[in-house]
Protein backbone atom coordinates (compact mmCIF):
# COMPACT_ATOMS: atom_id res chain seq x y z
CA UNK A 1 0.00 0.00 0.00
CA UNK A 2 1.36 3.50 -0.27
CA UNK A 3 0.06 4.85 2.43
CA UNK A 4 -2.33 5.01 5.44
CA UNK A 5 -4.39 7.16 7.25
CA UNK A 6 -6.94 7.26 10.25
CA UNK A 7 -9.91 8.41 7.86
CA UNK A 8 -10.75 8.58 4.43
CA UNK A 9 -13.25 10.60 2.57
CA UNK A 10 -14.10 10.49 -0.36
CA UNK A 11 -16.14 13.61 -1.45
CA UNK A 12 -15.44 17.34 -1.29
CA UNK A 13 -19.02 18.64 -0.88
CA UNK A 14 -20.85 20.16 2.51
CA UNK A 15 -21.32 16.06 3.85
CA UNK A 16 -17.81 15.11 3.86
CA UNK A 17 -16.30 18.78 4.47
CA UNK A 18 -18.34 18.93 7.57
CA UNK A 19 -17.12 15.16 8.96
CA UNK A 20 -13.82 16.37 7.99
CA UNK A 21 -13.95 19.86 9.89
CA UNK A 22 -14.78 17.59 13.09
CA UNK A 23 -12.27 14.67 12.68
CA UNK A 24 -9.43 16.76 12.01
CA UNK A 25 -8.57 16.81 16.13
CA UNK A 26 -8.77 13.22 15.98
CA UNK A 27 -6.39 11.84 13.38
CA UNK A 28 -5.13 12.07 10.06
CA UNK A 29 -7.44 13.00 7.21
CA UNK A 30 -7.29 12.42 3.94
CA UNK A 31 -9.89 14.07 1.23
CA UNK A 32 -10.20 12.78 -2.03
CA UNK A 33 -12.07 14.74 -4.60
CA UNK A 34 -12.91 14.06 -8.58
CA UNK A 35 -12.46 17.77 -9.63
CA UNK A 36 -11.74 20.96 -7.95
CA UNK A 37 -12.87 21.51 -5.12
CA UNK A 38 -15.89 23.61 -6.45
CA UNK A 39 -17.20 21.24 -8.48
CA UNK A 40 -19.66 19.34 -5.96
CA UNK A 41 -23.62 19.47 -5.77
CA UNK A 42 -23.09 21.69 -2.82
CA UNK A 43 -21.92 24.46 -4.80
CA UNK A 44 -24.42 24.46 -7.28
CA UNK A 45 -27.57 24.55 -4.75
CA UNK A 46 -28.79 28.12 -5.33
CA UNK A 47 -32.13 28.25 -2.72
CA UNK A 48 -30.74 27.89 0.48
CA UNK A 49 -30.66 25.42 3.14
CA UNK A 50 -34.03 24.85 5.74
CA UNK A 51 -34.15 24.69 9.39
CA UNK A 52 -36.16 25.80 12.00
CA UNK A 53 -35.19 28.95 13.10
CA UNK A 54 -37.30 31.80 12.03
CA UNK A 55 -40.25 33.19 14.58
CA UNK A 56 -43.52 30.80 13.87
CA UNK A 57 -41.58 27.51 13.17
CA UNK A 58 -40.28 24.93 15.18
CA UNK A 59 -38.80 21.50 14.67
CA UNK A 60 -42.40 19.94 14.69
CA UNK A 61 -43.57 21.72 11.71
CA UNK A 62 -40.72 21.09 9.87
CA UNK A 63 -40.87 17.33 10.36
CA UNK A 64 -44.63 17.61 9.33
CA UNK A 65 -43.56 19.33 5.96
CA UNK A 66 -40.74 16.78 5.25
CA UNK A 67 -43.10 13.87 5.73
CA UNK A 68 -45.40 15.39 3.34
CA UNK A 69 -43.03 16.02 0.85
CA UNK A 70 -41.88 12.18 1.19
CA UNK A 71 -44.93 10.87 -0.04
CA UNK A 72 -45.56 8.15 2.73
CA UNK A 73 -41.95 7.11 3.00
CA UNK A 74 -39.70 9.28 5.19
CA UNK A 75 -38.32 7.37 7.98
CA UNK A 76 -39.39 9.36 11.01
CA UNK A 77 -36.44 9.04 12.94
CA UNK A 78 -34.01 10.19 10.58
CA UNK A 79 -36.80 13.48 10.16
CA UNK A 80 -36.23 13.92 13.66
CA UNK A 81 -32.92 14.28 13.92
CA UNK A 82 -32.74 16.41 10.63
CA UNK A 83 -34.72 18.79 11.78
CA UNK A 84 -33.97 18.59 15.30
CA UNK A 85 -30.29 19.33 14.76
CA UNK A 86 -30.43 21.44 11.95
CA UNK A 87 -30.49 24.72 13.87
CA UNK A 88 -27.85 23.94 16.29
CA UNK A 89 -25.67 23.49 13.12
CA UNK A 90 -27.01 25.67 11.22
CA UNK A 91 -26.10 28.35 13.89
CA UNK A 92 -23.02 26.91 13.97
CA UNK A 93 -22.55 28.21 9.82
CA UNK A 94 -22.97 31.37 11.14
CA UNK A 95 -20.58 31.45 13.57
CA UNK A 96 -18.04 30.60 11.30
CA UNK A 97 -18.77 33.13 9.10
CA UNK A 98 -21.34 31.73 6.50
CA UNK A 99 -23.01 35.05 5.19
CA UNK A 100 -26.57 34.54 4.89
CA UNK A 101 -29.08 37.42 3.66
CA UNK A 102 -30.26 39.35 6.63
CA UNK A 103 -33.42 41.53 7.32
CA UNK A 104 -33.62 44.36 8.29
CA UNK A 105 -33.64 43.72 12.11
CA UNK A 106 -30.19 41.43 11.19
CA UNK A 107 -31.76 38.09 11.61
CA UNK A 108 -31.86 35.57 8.61
CA UNK A 109 -33.85 36.52 5.96
CA UNK A 110 -36.17 34.13 5.51
CA UNK A 111 -37.40 32.63 1.94
CA UNK A 112 -40.48 30.37 1.38
CA UNK A 113 -40.18 27.52 -1.56
CA UNK A 114 -42.35 24.69 -2.39
CA UNK A 115 -44.10 22.58 0.30
CA UNK A 116 -42.70 24.68 2.90
CA UNK A 117 -45.64 25.95 5.06
CA UNK A 118 -43.52 28.61 6.34
CA UNK A 119 -41.05 30.63 5.65
CA UNK A 120 -37.33 28.40 6.76
CA UNK A 121 -35.09 28.91 4.11
CA UNK A 122 -31.64 30.48 4.87
CA UNK A 123 -30.05 31.83 2.01
CA UNK A 124 -27.20 33.61 -0.04
CA UNK A 125 -28.47 35.77 -3.09
CA UNK A 126 -28.67 32.85 -5.08
CA UNK A 127 -25.62 30.71 -4.20
CA UNK A 128 -26.10 29.64 -1.05
CA UNK A 129 -24.13 25.98 -1.84
CA UNK A 130 -21.08 28.29 -2.71
CA UNK A 131 -21.55 30.19 0.33
CA UNK A 132 -21.56 27.56 2.85
CA UNK A 133 -18.75 25.68 0.55
CA UNK A 134 -16.56 28.65 1.05
CA UNK A 135 -16.46 28.53 4.80
CA UNK A 136 -15.98 24.63 5.19
CA UNK A 137 -12.91 24.65 2.76
CA UNK A 138 -12.00 28.16 4.36
CA UNK A 139 -12.28 26.11 7.71
CA UNK A 140 -10.46 22.33 6.36
CA UNK A 141 -7.82 24.14 4.45
CA UNK A 142 -5.80 25.27 7.39
CA UNK A 143 -5.94 21.75 9.93
CA UNK A 144 -2.87 20.63 9.99
CA UNK A 145 -4.02 16.96 9.87
CA UNK A 146 -6.11 17.11 6.75
CA UNK A 147 -4.59 16.75 3.11
CA UNK A 148 -6.86 16.92 -0.12
CA UNK A 149 -6.20 14.90 -3.20
CA UNK A 150 -7.47 16.74 -5.92
CA UNK A 151 -8.32 15.29 -9.73
CA UNK A 152 -8.68 11.30 -7.82
CA UNK A 153 -11.10 9.04 -9.34
CA UNK A 154 -11.23 6.43 -6.54
CA UNK A 155 -12.37 2.79 -8.58
CA UNK A 156 -12.86 0.27 -5.45
CA UNK A 157 -12.81 -0.15 -1.30
CA UNK A 158 -10.29 -2.13 0.18
CA UNK A 159 -11.92 -4.72 2.14
CA UNK A 160 -10.81 -7.82 3.83
CA UNK A 161 -12.50 -10.04 6.16
CA UNK A 162 -16.16 -8.89 5.48
CA UNK A 163 -14.63 -4.66 6.74
CA UNK A 164 -13.58 -1.58 4.62
CA UNK A 165 -9.79 -1.09 5.33
CA UNK A 166 -10.18 2.12 2.52
CA UNK A 167 -10.15 2.70 -0.86
CA UNK A 168 -7.95 2.76 -4.17
CA UNK A 169 -7.60 5.31 -6.78
CA UNK A 170 -5.87 7.11 -9.87
CA UNK A 171 -4.30 10.12 -9.08
CA UNK A 172 -4.08 12.96 -11.38
CA UNK A 173 -1.53 11.59 -13.53
CA UNK A 174 -3.66 8.45 -13.70
CA UNK A 175 -1.32 6.76 -11.10
CA UNK A 176 -2.98 4.06 -9.11
CA UNK A 177 -2.55 4.39 -5.59
CA UNK A 178 -4.25 3.04 -2.77
CA UNK A 179 -4.73 3.81 0.84
CA UNK A 180 -5.54 2.35 4.09
CA UNK A 181 -7.65 4.18 6.97
CA UNK A 182 -9.70 2.63 9.94
CA UNK A 183 -12.88 4.65 8.59
CA UNK A 184 -14.14 5.35 4.98
CA UNK A 185 -16.78 7.91 4.41
CA UNK A 186 -18.02 8.06 0.93
CA UNK A 187 -19.87 11.30 0.64
CA UNK A 188 -19.67 11.54 -3.31
CA UNK A 189 -22.97 13.30 -3.84
CA UNK A 190 -25.61 12.59 -6.46
CA UNK A 191 -26.15 10.67 -9.70
CA UNK A 192 -27.95 13.25 -11.87
CA UNK A 193 -25.47 12.36 -14.55
CA UNK A 194 -27.11 9.12 -15.64
CA UNK A 195 -29.77 11.34 -16.78
CA UNK A 196 -29.17 13.32 -20.05
CA UNK A 197 -31.05 16.09 -19.43
CA UNK A 198 -30.04 17.57 -15.67
CA UNK A 199 -29.17 20.31 -13.05
CA UNK A 200 -25.91 18.46 -11.86
CA UNK A 201 -21.98 19.26 -12.48
CA UNK A 202 -20.09 17.01 -14.76
CA UNK A 203 -19.10 14.91 -11.48
CA UNK A 204 -22.49 13.48 -10.43
CA UNK A 205 -22.40 9.93 -11.41
CA UNK A 206 -22.98 7.90 -8.40
CA UNK A 207 -19.78 6.44 -7.99
CA UNK A 208 -20.32 6.24 -4.26
CA UNK A 209 -23.43 4.12 -4.69
CA UNK A 210 -21.61 1.50 -7.39
CA UNK A 211 -18.64 1.60 -5.04
CA UNK A 212 -20.66 0.56 -2.13
CA UNK A 213 -22.71 -1.97 -4.28
CA UNK A 214 -19.76 -3.67 -5.28
CA UNK A 215 -18.17 -3.89 -2.08
CA UNK A 216 -21.47 -5.97 -0.73
CA UNK A 217 -22.85 -2.63 1.30
CA UNK A 218 -27.14 -2.51 1.13
CA UNK A 219 -28.62 0.13 -0.95
CA UNK A 220 -32.28 1.11 -0.77
CA UNK A 221 -34.71 3.73 -2.85
CA UNK A 222 -32.97 3.82 -5.62
CA UNK A 223 -35.87 4.51 -7.90
CA UNK A 224 -36.80 7.62 -6.38
CA UNK A 225 -35.23 10.28 -8.94
CA UNK A 226 -36.33 14.23 -8.22
CA UNK A 227 -36.54 15.92 -11.28
CA UNK A 228 -36.13 19.60 -10.92
CA UNK A 229 -39.08 21.01 -12.49
CA UNK A 230 -37.65 24.61 -13.76
CA UNK A 231 -34.01 23.73 -15.38
CA UNK A 232 -33.46 26.54 -18.31
CA UNK A 233 -34.68 24.88 -21.36
CA UNK A 234 -33.13 26.70 -24.37
CA UNK A 235 -31.75 25.07 -27.13
CA UNK A 236 -28.02 24.94 -27.32
CA UNK A 237 -27.41 26.45 -23.47
CA UNK A 238 -27.17 24.43 -20.50
CA UNK A 239 -29.70 23.05 -18.04
CA UNK A 240 -29.13 25.83 -15.75
CA UNK A 241 -30.89 25.91 -12.77
CA UNK A 242 -33.39 28.47 -11.89
CA UNK A 243 -33.98 27.96 -8.08
CA UNK A 244 -37.27 27.31 -6.70
CA UNK A 245 -36.64 30.31 -4.50
CA UNK A 246 -37.91 32.22 -7.61
CA UNK A 247 -41.40 30.81 -7.52
CA UNK A 248 -41.16 31.42 -3.87
CA UNK A 249 -40.47 35.03 -4.22
CA UNK A 250 -43.66 34.91 -6.46
CA UNK A 251 -42.63 33.61 -9.90
CA UNK A 252 -45.04 32.38 -11.86
CA UNK A 253 -45.36 29.48 -14.42
CA UNK A 254 -47.04 30.44 -17.83
CA UNK A 255 -47.83 28.66 -21.09
CA UNK A 256 -47.74 29.71 -24.18
CA UNK A 257 -50.92 31.73 -24.17
CA UNK A 258 -49.73 33.64 -20.64
CA UNK A 259 -51.90 31.58 -18.48
CA UNK A 260 -50.77 30.71 -15.30
CA UNK A 261 -51.74 26.90 -14.98
CA UNK A 262 -50.25 24.88 -12.25
CA UNK A 263 -53.59 25.62 -10.02
CA UNK A 264 -55.15 23.18 -12.32
CA UNK A 265 -52.72 20.37 -11.52
CA UNK A 266 -52.63 20.71 -7.41
CA UNK A 267 -53.97 23.22 -4.69
CA UNK A 268 -50.57 25.00 -3.74
CA UNK A 269 -50.25 25.72 -7.39
CA UNK A 270 -46.50 26.91 -8.08
CA UNK A 271 -45.38 25.74 -4.79
CA UNK A 272 -47.02 22.35 -5.03
CA UNK A 273 -44.09 19.15 -4.23
CA UNK A 274 -41.39 19.00 -7.04
CA UNK A 275 -42.75 15.81 -8.54
CA UNK A 276 -46.02 17.30 -9.18
CA UNK A 277 -44.65 21.04 -10.92
CA UNK A 278 -42.80 18.67 -12.87
CA UNK A 279 -44.89 16.60 -14.25
CA UNK A 280 -47.96 19.33 -14.51
CA UNK A 281 -45.11 20.98 -16.70
CA UNK A 282 -44.99 18.27 -19.19
CA UNK A 283 -48.58 18.09 -19.03
CA UNK A 284 -49.20 21.18 -20.22
CA UNK A 285 -46.21 21.45 -22.63
CA UNK A 286 -48.05 18.21 -24.49
CA UNK A 287 -51.69 20.36 -24.08
CA UNK A 288 -50.61 23.23 -25.79
CA UNK A 289 -48.08 21.92 -27.90
CA UNK A 290 -45.34 24.34 -27.10
CA UNK A 291 -43.04 25.29 -23.90
CA UNK A 292 -43.47 26.42 -20.45
CA UNK A 293 -42.26 29.84 -19.15
CA UNK A 294 -41.37 30.92 -15.62
CA UNK A 295 -42.21 34.88 -15.36
CA UNK A 296 -41.72 37.51 -12.74
CA UNK A 297 -42.91 40.21 -14.95
CA UNK A 298 -45.34 41.02 -12.32
CA UNK A 299 -43.10 41.71 -9.59
CA UNK A 300 -40.69 44.82 -9.02
CA UNK A 301 -38.16 44.44 -12.12
CA UNK A 302 -35.44 46.40 -9.97
CA UNK A 303 -35.25 43.91 -6.93
CA UNK A 304 -35.17 40.54 -9.25
CA UNK A 305 -31.99 40.99 -10.15
CA UNK A 306 -30.64 41.86 -6.17
CA UNK A 307 -32.45 38.54 -5.14
CA UNK A 308 -31.04 36.34 -7.81
CA UNK A 309 -28.14 37.74 -9.11
CA UNK A 310 -26.85 34.66 -10.54
CA UNK A 311 -29.65 33.32 -12.28
CA UNK A 312 -29.97 36.79 -13.91
CA UNK A 313 -26.62 37.02 -14.82
CA UNK A 314 -27.01 33.54 -16.75
CA UNK A 315 -30.27 34.53 -18.46
CA UNK A 316 -28.46 38.32 -19.59
CA UNK A 317 -25.86 35.66 -20.71
CA UNK A 318 -27.53 33.93 -23.02
CA UNK A 319 -29.75 37.20 -24.10
CA UNK A 320 -32.92 36.75 -21.73
CA UNK A 321 -33.51 39.50 -18.68
CA UNK A 322 -34.90 37.40 -15.74
CA UNK A 323 -37.09 40.35 -14.53
CA UNK A 324 -39.52 41.10 -17.54
CA UNK A 325 -38.82 38.52 -19.93
CA UNK A 326 -40.36 34.56 -20.20
CA UNK A 327 -37.98 32.03 -19.53
CA UNK A 328 -38.71 28.77 -21.13
CA UNK A 329 -38.13 26.43 -18.30
CA UNK A 330 -38.53 22.52 -17.89
CA UNK A 331 -38.10 19.68 -15.67
CA UNK A 332 -33.86 17.92 -15.16
CA UNK A 333 -32.74 15.08 -13.27
CA UNK A 334 -31.73 16.90 -10.19
CA UNK A 335 -31.77 14.80 -7.08
CA UNK A 336 -31.07 10.92 -5.82
CA UNK A 337 -33.16 9.79 -2.76
CA UNK A 338 -32.18 6.98 -2.76
CA UNK A 339 -28.53 5.38 -2.29
CA UNK A 340 -26.28 3.82 0.49
CA UNK A 341 -28.53 2.65 3.28
CA UNK A 342 -27.44 4.20 6.51
CA UNK A 343 -28.51 4.51 9.96
CA UNK A 344 -28.71 8.25 11.55
CA UNK A 345 -24.98 7.77 12.51
CA UNK A 346 -23.78 6.72 9.19
CA UNK A 347 -22.85 3.59 9.21
CA UNK A 348 -23.66 1.14 6.44
CA UNK A 349 -23.94 -2.51 6.45
CA UNK A 350 -20.17 -2.94 6.02
CA UNK A 351 -17.96 -2.44 9.28
CA UNK A 352 -15.42 0.35 8.44
CA UNK A 353 -17.61 1.90 5.76
CA UNK A 354 -19.69 5.08 6.24
CA UNK A 355 -21.89 7.30 4.07
CA UNK A 356 -23.48 10.70 4.68
CA UNK A 357 -25.40 13.52 2.06
CA UNK A 358 -26.84 12.97 -1.04
CA UNK A 359 -24.62 9.26 -1.53
CA UNK A 360 -26.16 7.56 1.94
CA UNK A 361 -30.32 6.93 2.02
CA UNK A 362 -30.91 7.53 5.97
CA UNK A 363 -34.36 7.19 4.61
CA UNK A 364 -35.16 11.44 5.67
CA UNK A 365 -36.66 12.12 2.37
CA UNK A 366 -38.36 9.33 1.67
CA UNK A 367 -39.82 9.20 -1.99
CA UNK A 368 -39.82 13.06 -2.55
CA UNK A 369 -37.30 15.45 -1.32
CA UNK A 370 -38.43 18.83 0.59
CA UNK A 371 -36.94 21.54 -0.87
CA UNK A 372 -33.39 23.40 0.80
CA UNK A 373 -33.27 20.11 3.09
CA UNK A 374 -30.30 18.48 0.64
CA UNK A 375 -27.96 21.19 2.52
CA UNK A 376 -29.46 20.35 5.40
CA UNK A 377 -29.25 16.96 5.55
CA UNK A 378 -25.20 17.55 4.44
CA UNK A 379 -24.28 19.48 7.14
CA UNK A 380 -26.70 17.06 9.97
CA UNK A 381 -25.55 13.84 8.72
CA UNK A 382 -22.14 14.98 7.73
CA UNK A 383 -21.47 16.05 12.05
CA UNK A 384 -23.20 13.06 13.06
CA UNK A 385 -21.43 10.44 11.01
CA UNK A 386 -17.67 12.19 12.18
CA UNK A 387 -19.00 10.89 15.99
CA UNK A 388 -19.42 7.54 14.20
CA UNK A 389 -16.31 7.23 12.16
CA UNK A 390 -14.79 7.67 16.00
CA UNK A 391 -15.96 6.10 18.12
CA UNK A 392 -16.50 2.74 16.25
CA UNK A 393 -15.93 0.98 13.17
CA UNK A 394 -19.25 -1.95 13.43
CA UNK A 395 -21.87 -1.84 10.72
CA UNK A 396 -25.25 -0.59 11.81
CA UNK A 397 -27.26 -3.01 13.77
CA UNK A 398 -28.12 -6.02 11.62
CA UNK A 399 -31.64 -5.67 12.38
CA UNK A 400 -33.93 -4.23 10.00
CA UNK A 401 -35.72 -0.85 10.85
CA UNK A 402 -39.46 -1.08 10.93
CA UNK A 403 -40.75 -0.12 7.08
CA UNK A 404 -37.56 -1.59 5.48
CA UNK A 405 -37.72 -4.65 3.20
CA UNK A 406 -35.13 -6.85 1.61
CA UNK A 407 -35.98 -6.30 -2.12
CA UNK A 408 -37.20 -9.25 -4.50
CA UNK A 409 -35.04 -10.06 -7.23
CA UNK A 410 -36.10 -8.49 -10.46
CA UNK A 411 -35.72 -11.34 -13.46
CA UNK A 412 -36.17 -10.22 -17.32
CA UNK A 413 -37.39 -12.60 -20.29
CA UNK A 414 -34.87 -11.46 -22.30
CA UNK A 415 -32.52 -13.99 -23.69
CA UNK A 416 -28.73 -13.46 -22.81
CA UNK A 417 -26.66 -11.62 -25.89
CA UNK A 418 -23.15 -11.03 -26.32
CA UNK A 419 -22.23 -7.91 -24.12
CA UNK A 420 -22.49 -4.78 -25.86
CA UNK A 421 -20.90 -1.52 -25.01
CA UNK A 422 -22.71 1.69 -24.99
CA UNK A 423 -21.58 4.87 -25.64
CA UNK A 424 -22.07 7.53 -22.63
CA UNK A 425 -24.33 9.48 -24.34
CA UNK A 426 -26.75 6.49 -25.49
CA UNK A 427 -26.97 5.45 -21.78
CA UNK A 428 -28.19 8.84 -20.93
CA UNK A 429 -30.77 9.17 -23.71
CA UNK A 430 -31.68 5.60 -22.56
CA UNK A 431 -32.24 7.15 -18.95
CA UNK A 432 -33.54 10.45 -19.92
CA UNK A 433 -36.53 8.25 -22.49
CA UNK A 434 -37.36 5.10 -19.77
CA UNK A 435 -36.47 6.17 -16.32
CA UNK A 436 -37.50 9.62 -16.28
CA UNK A 437 -40.73 11.38 -15.00
CA UNK A 438 -42.59 8.80 -16.75
CA UNK A 439 -41.66 4.80 -16.58
CA UNK A 440 -43.71 1.73 -17.66
CA UNK A 441 -42.50 -1.58 -17.84
CA UNK A 442 -42.14 -2.26 -21.33
CA UNK A 443 -39.71 0.92 -21.57
CA UNK A 444 -38.14 -0.40 -18.45
CA UNK A 445 -37.18 -3.96 -18.95
CA UNK A 446 -35.79 -3.16 -22.54
CA UNK A 447 -33.60 -0.50 -21.37
CA UNK A 448 -32.39 -2.98 -18.25
CA UNK A 449 -31.98 -5.58 -20.64
CA UNK A 450 -29.09 -3.08 -22.68
CA UNK A 451 -27.56 -1.85 -19.71
CA UNK A 452 -27.03 -5.18 -18.62
CA UNK A 453 -25.42 -6.26 -21.18
CA UNK A 454 -23.40 -3.31 -21.49
CA UNK A 455 -22.30 -3.46 -17.89
CA UNK A 456 -20.94 -6.62 -18.92
CA UNK A 457 -19.22 -5.31 -21.68
CA UNK A 458 -17.54 -2.62 -19.71
CA UNK A 459 -16.25 -5.31 -16.65
CA UNK A 460 -14.66 -7.20 -19.61
CA UNK A 461 -13.05 -4.04 -21.37
CA UNK A 462 -11.79 -3.58 -17.19
CA UNK A 463 -10.37 -6.63 -17.17
CA UNK A 464 -8.69 -7.02 -20.21
CA UNK A 465 -6.65 -3.80 -20.04
CA UNK A 466 -2.91 -3.49 -18.66
CA UNK A 467 -3.17 0.38 -18.79
CA UNK A 468 -4.96 2.69 -16.48
CA UNK A 469 -8.11 3.69 -18.33
CA UNK A 470 -9.90 6.39 -15.90
CA UNK A 471 -12.63 7.26 -18.22
CA UNK A 472 -13.16 2.95 -18.52
CA UNK A 473 -14.30 3.23 -14.73
CA UNK A 474 -16.26 6.02 -15.11
CA UNK A 475 -18.20 4.53 -17.59
CA UNK A 476 -18.47 1.67 -15.79
CA UNK A 477 -19.29 3.16 -12.35
CA UNK A 478 -22.47 5.53 -14.62
CA UNK A 479 -23.59 2.48 -16.55
CA UNK A 480 -23.72 0.42 -12.87
CA UNK A 481 -26.05 3.02 -11.41
CA UNK A 482 -28.03 3.32 -14.61
CA UNK A 483 -29.26 -0.16 -14.34
CA UNK A 484 -29.56 0.08 -9.90
CA UNK A 485 -31.84 2.67 -10.77
CA UNK A 486 -34.17 1.14 -13.87
CA UNK A 487 -34.08 -2.29 -11.67
CA UNK A 488 -35.24 -0.76 -8.86
CA UNK A 489 -37.90 1.03 -11.24
CA UNK A 490 -39.13 -1.40 -12.69
CA UNK A 491 -39.46 -3.43 -9.31
CA UNK A 492 -41.38 -0.85 -7.53
CA UNK A 493 -45.50 -1.39 -9.20
CA UNK A 494 -46.60 2.37 -8.23
CA UNK A 495 -46.40 5.46 -8.63
CA UNK A 496 -44.88 8.05 -5.30
CA UNK A 497 -43.09 10.57 -5.53
CA UNK A 498 -40.24 10.81 -7.90
CA UNK A 499 -41.43 7.49 -8.77
CA UNK A 500 -44.31 7.50 -11.65
CA UNK A 501 -44.94 4.39 -13.60
CA UNK A 502 -48.16 4.98 -16.43
CA UNK A 503 -48.55 0.87 -15.91
CA UNK A 504 -49.38 2.14 -12.17
CA UNK A 505 -50.15 5.08 -12.08
CA UNK A 506 -51.97 5.04 -8.10
CA UNK A 507 -50.18 4.90 -4.49
CA UNK A 508 -49.93 1.36 -3.11
CA UNK A 509 -49.77 1.00 0.53
CA UNK A 510 -50.36 -1.92 1.34
CA UNK A 511 -48.12 -3.61 -1.26
CA UNK A 512 -45.23 -0.89 -1.68
CA UNK A 513 -45.30 1.45 1.85
CA UNK A 514 -41.27 0.18 2.33
CA UNK A 515 -38.00 1.20 1.49
CA UNK A 516 -36.74 -1.82 -1.05
CA UNK A 517 -33.37 -2.89 -0.07
CA UNK A 518 -30.90 -4.16 -2.69
CA UNK A 519 -27.36 -6.15 -1.53
CA UNK A 520 -24.83 -7.76 -3.95
CA UNK A 521 -23.22 -10.77 -2.72
CA UNK A 522 -19.39 -10.09 -3.55
CA UNK A 523 -18.99 -13.37 -5.67
CA UNK A 524 -21.71 -12.61 -7.68
CA UNK A 525 -20.59 -10.99 -11.61
CA UNK A 526 -21.49 -7.50 -12.66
Amino acid sequence: MDTSVDFVIVGGGIAGLRTAAALASRGRVLILTKADTSESNTGYAQGGIAAAVGRGDNPSLHARDTMTAGDGLCDEAAVDVLVGEGPRYVRELIEWGARFDSDTTGEPALALEAAHSVRRVLHAGDTTGREIGRVLWSRVVTLPTVTIVKHALVTDLITRDGRVHGVRFFDGQGKRRAVEARATLLATGGAGQVFRETTNPSVATGDGVALAWYAGACLADLEFVQFHPTALSLPGAPRFLISEAVRGEGGRLINVAGEAFMARYHPDGDLAPRDVVARSIVTESRRTQSAVFLSLAHLDPARVPRRFPMIAEMCRQLGLDLATDRIPVGPAAHYLMGGVVTDVSGRTSLPGLFAAGETACTGVHGANRLASNSLLEGLVFGARVAGAMTSTTAAMPATVRHGWRMAEEVKLDHEEREPQELQTDVVRDMMWNAVGLSRSRAGLETVLSSLQQALRASWRILSSTTVPDVGAWRHCNLVTVASLIARAALRRQESRGGHFRDDFPARDDQRWGFHAIDVRHVDEGP
